[in-house]
């Protein structure tokens, strides 16, 4: 798997993410936007395996782009919209 930033399935995430009710099923243990939304209805979503969907939360979250949240035994992953703004005008600056 590419280890760039850029890549299809990755943005689909960042999209699905900025309106998390409208993408996935409510959790039983965690709120969709306060807390986020699980690597295993990622997983379920893009139609792939766990540890592909966690390696692309992974490099989301290492870049800064997603948050993680632990609640009991699982983690959750939220956007971090500030560190998404940021980015964006990084680029529209010419970075």
């Amino acid at each position: 798997m590419q280890r760039t930033p850029v890549g299809e399935r990755r943005l689909v995430i960042l999209e699905w993410l900025k309106e998390p009710h409208r993408h996935f099923p409510p959790q039983r243990h965690a709120d969709l936007v306060e807390d986020g939304v699980s690597a295993d209805a990622v997983a379920a979503k893009l139609g792939v395996r766990r540890g592909v969907a966690d390696s692309h939360l992974a490099l989301l979250t290492d870049l800064g782009l997603l948050r993680a949240t632990r609640v009991k035994r699982r983690v959750y992953y939220r956007r971090d919209e500030i560190r998404i703004a940021e980015v964006a005008r990084m680029f529209e600056k010419g970075w």
